[in-house]
């Protein structure tokens, strides 16, 4: 009895659960888990492309990088091909020369090959010399590394040029290095 006793506290201190109630919708709840559904699926769908799609850019850009490294690898090879042909050129005017031993043949045939190799640099590659004997001083086209005396009033320009200048397209590539003095005018010339 004393077991019941507290049996019967237990449960009058202890409220009672609600029992579940079901409530059952059957044609709303088959719409919703079919609208689940087709939302999983097109998740899925989704999920799927964007992989894809990750995987194909992630392509590209191996893709990318490789012919990057390609270009660069053989971007110099049609100048390296035409500079073969100088070379060859070089080789048979050593040869010629080996057996004549003619000093002024050898020289018209390597200066032949300058003026061929200058002709295919600027037609080929737009690679002009900068002409500068003569010319006004430029510091965009010349690096003066020496001078004659100053005189006033003259202009400066290049009287000897010790390295050539190049210019690409438009753009200098590599400035000549010249002496700088004064132009000679006619007053000068008379007299002395």
């Amino acid at each position: 009895m004393a077991d019941q006793e507290s049996d019967q506290e237990i449960d009058k201190k202890t409220p009672d659960a609600p029992e579940p109630v079901e409530t059952e919708l059957p044609v709303e709840n088959e719409a919703l888990k079919a609208e689940l559904e087709a939302l999983k699926a097109e998740r899925d769908e989704l999920k799927d492309q964007l992989l894809r799609k990750a995987a194909d850019f992630d392509n590209y850009r191996k893709r990318m990088v490789k012919e990057k490294d390609e270009a660069r690898q053989f971007a110099n090879s049609a100048l390296l091909e035409d500079l073969c042909l100088v070379l060859d050129d070089f080789e048979r005017a050593i040869r010629s020369s080996e057996g004549a031993r003619d000093y002024d043949a050898f020289h018209s045939g390597i200066v032949m090959i300058e003026g061929q190799f200058a002709s295919m640099l600027e037609r080929k590659y737009s690679l002009k010399r900068l002409e500068s004997l003569g010319k006004p001083f430029s510091p965009e086209h010349h690096e003066a590394i020496a001078m004659d005396p100053a005189q006033e009033g003259k202009e400066i320009v290049v009287v000897e040029e010790y390295q050539k200048g190049y210019q690409l397209h438009d753009r200098v590539l590599r400035t000549a290095k010249v002496k700088v003095g004064h132009a000679e005018n006619e007053e000068t010339k008379e007299g002395e």
